[in-house]
């Protein structure tokens, strides 16, 4: 994890690091005061859920209307520039709100807030632009679980100062006033810092139809699959934390009985969460980007988000308590939990699905498809706030809303999920590796990081597939003997990862030659495949003969062969080291094992013999 907080010294990362924390710090710090200003110093409950709600509208609604712009002139403007220009119309809005605070314009509050939201959608594609221009792909997840624990870090302490300086009697807006104003131009002298970020489309004609290009921008998203429903992750998450985090306030008003104080410090804790999961993302990833943490994070999104509901009892009457008397309520600790992990379990469910947009995004294009994510987000969040809004009007509790939240929650995830298998995988193959095997990879970087390539490997036990899985970063096509493919349950898996099921031709010759053309067919569009030569698993341990099926495949289709091994697994449960796998009692967790990559091999080089002893050699190294 040093290498994530490194970045914080180094000129490329951490003047925008600053600029985006300042930013984030002073969105939060009016954001939550006005919010704490209407829900308790307006006596009516009713109205104070219409105006909490329509504020979150307010403030989303700019990301709809103006990211596509934004995003084309995120591509075509180099962007140090933009980000200190967008921090100078940071001041220009503040110094207004200053004025609105003072006089308590609850009008104008509102007004002002759709402005920051207009500016905050103009440093969304900027921001998330500029990291792959300025970090290493191999810095990717480090510096985007950076930049989420900076923002939620940000948003605690925002969220605490404007919560404490609006709850200070008569001039508690006059010191949330000065506030915005002083954060405002330490953000922008932060930004003065940022180094130059070539534009990635110079000659990009901007659109003059906002509404034109936003359709626009939606289409080319559409393009790539993985990309947008990567998107529609993230655009989730955003629906799914909108509501939990603006009724929040009366939540804790009416169903805890708690004041400022307490709105605050759940506030404050859901932020930590957030900036822990954000962070155990890099050391749980290895440094890359890990989908597999993904499906972890929805489940305890939904886990603990259904918990909240079950956490309290009957909605409270009379006096509001402060924060030490709520924590010695019954319950209390629970709720407490509940908040702190449902911000870990986020920060594991978002930061992966940024850095896999930045990743597989064209770069020529990244910002505009940032900008499509952000309408998503944007459209999802406003939505978020209407259904809010009218389930608390047709009479569900706030504790309600949050238990259909959660169900919705675990409806959507199962949806993508069975969209894109490759999610799946990876959690299953990530739980595999962490809870089972200790894992120790080396050279994964020759596997080729785009186009088709054969993966050939020793075939151990029966879940190599699935270590292969969990360690190559990129989706593969495993090809497996069709009795094992067609075991009752397991036979939907494989079907879900779009494992190839063969036969040898002496037992089905029609079945052998469906999956050569299913083979050449993943080749030609550019994926991985891989192929246990062997043909079954090893009985006693070491690598048997390998079979010709590759030979047959390159005659069809040129392209390399990457060797691999696999060590460790022998004597395992899955393994048949003590006759039948699978047939007794497992006697040992956590082990160690190795996958060792070699150089590709040239096709024209690629012979059964030569493959073999190539994987006998990794496999033996030291």
């Amino acid at each position: 994890m040093s290498s994530q907080f490194r970045l914080v010294g180094e000129k490329r990362f951490g003047p925008f690091f600053l600029t985006q924390f300042f930013g984030a710090f002073n969105d939060n710090v009016y954001k939550n005061a006005l919010i704490i200003l209407i829900a308790f110093q307006l006596g009516d409950p009713s109205t104070s859920n219409t105006l909490i709600n329509l504020a979150a509208a307010l403030f989303i609604l700019p990301f709809f209307l103006f990211s596509a712009t934004a995003g084309q002139i995120a591509d075509k403007y180099e962007k140090s520039r933009l980000i200190r220009g967008i921090k100078l119309m940071e001041i220009a809005i503040m110094c207004m709100a200053a004025v609105a605070l003072v006089t308590r314009n609850i009008t104008a509050l509102m007004a002002l807030l759709f402005l920051m939201g207009a500016q905050s959608s103009l440093f969304g594609p900027v921001k998330y632009g500029i990291l792959p221009q300025h970090l290493k792909p191999e810095e990717l997840v480090g510096g985007n679980g950076m930049v989420e624990m900076g923002t939620f870090v940000a948003i605690l302490v925002g969220t605490l100062l404007g919560g404490l300086l609006i709850g200070i009697d008569e001039v508690g807006t006059h010191w949330v006033a000065g506030t915005v104003v002083v954060l405002a131009c330490v953000g922008y002298v932060a930004s003065r810092g940022v180094p130059e970020a070539e534009p990635a489309d110079a000659k990009l004609r901007i659109s003059r139809n906002p509404l034109a290009e936003t359709w626009a921008n939606l289409k080319f998203l559409r393009s790539d699959r993985t990309v947008f429903l990567a998107c529609l992750g993230v655009s989730w998450f955003w629906f799914f934390g909108a509501i939990y985090l603006t009724q929040l306030p009366n939540y804790t008003r009416l169903t805890l009985g708690g004041n400022e104080q307490v709105v605050t410090l759940l506030l404050t804790l859901f932020s930590l969460g957030i900036g822990v999961g954000s962070l155990a993302c890099e050391k749980l990833s290895g440094g890359k980007v890990e989908i597999g943490l993904v499906p972890f994070g929805s489940i305890g999104l939904t886990v603990f988000a259904l918990d909240m509901y079950f956490a309290v009892g009957a909605p409270v009457s009379g006096e509001l308590i402060g924060a030490a008397a709520f924590l010695g309520q019954p319950g209390a600790w629970r709720v407490i939990v509940d908040v702190v992990l449902l911000g870990a379990f986020g920060g594991l469910y978002i930061v992966p699905l940024y850095a896999l947009i930045q990743m597989r995004a064209s770069p020529a294009h990244r910002s505009r498809v940032i900008a499509g994510n952000n309408i998503l987000n944007a459209l999802l969040m406003v939505l978020s706030a209407i259904v809010a809004a009218g389930s608390l009007a047709a009479g569900l509790s706030i504790p309600q809303l949050f238990a259909v939240t959660a169900l919705m929650n675990l409806a959507v995830a199962a949806f993508i999920y069975g969209l894109v298998p490759e999610f799946l995988v990876r959690f299953v193959a990530w739980i595999l590796v962490h809870t089972l095997y200790r894992m120790k990879k080396n050279g994964l970087e020759r596997i080729p990081e785009e186009g088709p390539a054969i993966l050939v490997c020793n075939h151990v036990s029966f879940v190599d597939a699935l270590v292969l899985g969990g360690c190559v970063r990129r989706p593969v096509r495993f090809v497996m003997y069709h009795r094992i493919f067609d075991i009752p349950v397991l036979s939907w898996f494989f079907r879900t990862v779009k494992a190839i099921p063969i036969a040898p031709a002496k037992e089905d010759e029609a079945l052998l030659a469906k999956a050569m053309d299913e083979i050449d067919r993943e080749l030609g569009e550019g994926n991985l495949v891989c192929v246990f030569p062997e043909g079954g698993l090893t009985a006693d341990g070491q690598i048997g003969e390998f079979k010709g099926g590759v030979a047959r495949i390159l005659e069809r289709r040129a392209v390399p062969v990457v060797p691999m091994a696999l060590s460790g697994l022998w004597g395992s449960f899955f393994s048949r080291a003590r006759g039948a796998a699978m047939g007794s009692l497992p006697r040992r967790f956590w082990s160690r094992i190795h996958l060792d990559v070699g150089t590709p091999v040239a096709p024209e080089q690629a012979t059964a013999d030569g493959l073999r002893e190539a994987v006998a050699a990794l496999r033996h190294r030291p």
